[in-house]
């Protein structure tokens, strides 16, 4: 009749410890995946400066390769009128 009990009463805190850690690994789940979530969303922030940077980038060169352009007809000019 013991072994009857300690058999119920250890198969007992095995099933409330296996409802404890299925409630632990849960816990743990949604912890690592709001940190993965968290981290994405910061590399998606850091990816879109990067590109935001590199679109600047190429403004910058096509403005400046304009500029010369302006600053080259007007050397132009400048060279016509000196010559008549």
């Amino acid at each position: 009749m013991k072994k009857i009990i300690l058999s119920l009463v250890f198969a007992t805190l095995l099933i409330s410890c296996k409802e404890e850690t299925t409630e632990k690994v849960k816990q743990a789940t949604k912890a690592v995946s709001a940190d993965l979530k968290q981290a994405a969303d910061s590399a998606k922030v850091k990816a879109k400066k990067v590109l935001d940077s590199t679109k600047m980038g190429e403004k910058a060169k096509v403005i400046i390769a304009k500029g010369a352009e302006k600053v080259e007809e007007g050397a132009k000019k400048i060279k016509e009128s000196v010559k008549k």
